[in-house]
């Protein structure tokens, strides 16, 4: 198999624009998440408060760990918001809210007015719904994909 051919089985996607608002909501919400931890915009702590909470829950390097989800978070919101490598960077993000799941909010219940996992599944599942989907019309996967087709 050649690179254009594994490129292209990377891009394909369906011919729905179903996966639009999924994209385009959980990249908002990944995009504003990462930019907490990275910048700490939005109220967040930035990388160095983030990765002292992170280390004190024993994701360690804390500020290494700090540097990888919020860069998962940032840019892979962005390139979902675009429909770019969605496939993959919706893998990356599914990795990340198994993560977060395990380490943060499984202990506490689904709920998430005791801090619970409801709202990082909910991710999860779009992140996988859009492994399964690609990213659809309106997007630069599609165009990209019709070209090289």
């Amino acid at each position: 198999m050649n690179v254009k051919n594994t490129f292209n089985n990377i891009i394909n996607t369906e011919q729905s624009f179903s996966s639009l608002p999924l994209r385009l909501i959980a990249g908002l919400i990944f995009t504003a998440h990462g930019a907490q931890k990275l910048f700490a915009w939005f109220g967040g702590y930035g990388l160095q408060g983030t990765g002292q909470w992170m280390e004190s829950i024993g994701l360690a390097p804390g500020y290494l760990m700090a540097l990888m989800a919020g860069s998962a978070e940032f840019f892979g919101g962005l390139l979902l918001i675009i429909g770019f490598l969605t496939r993959p960077t919706s893998f990356v993000l599914a990795i990340t809210m198994i993560v977060a799941i395990v380490s943060v909010h499984l202990e506490n219940g689904l709920f998430m007015s005791n801090n619970g996992y409801e709202f990082a599944l909910a991710l999860l599942a779009i992140s996988i719904s859009l492994i399964m989907s690609g990213a659809g019309k309106f997007s630069i996967d599609n165009f990209l994909s019709a070209r090289l087709g």
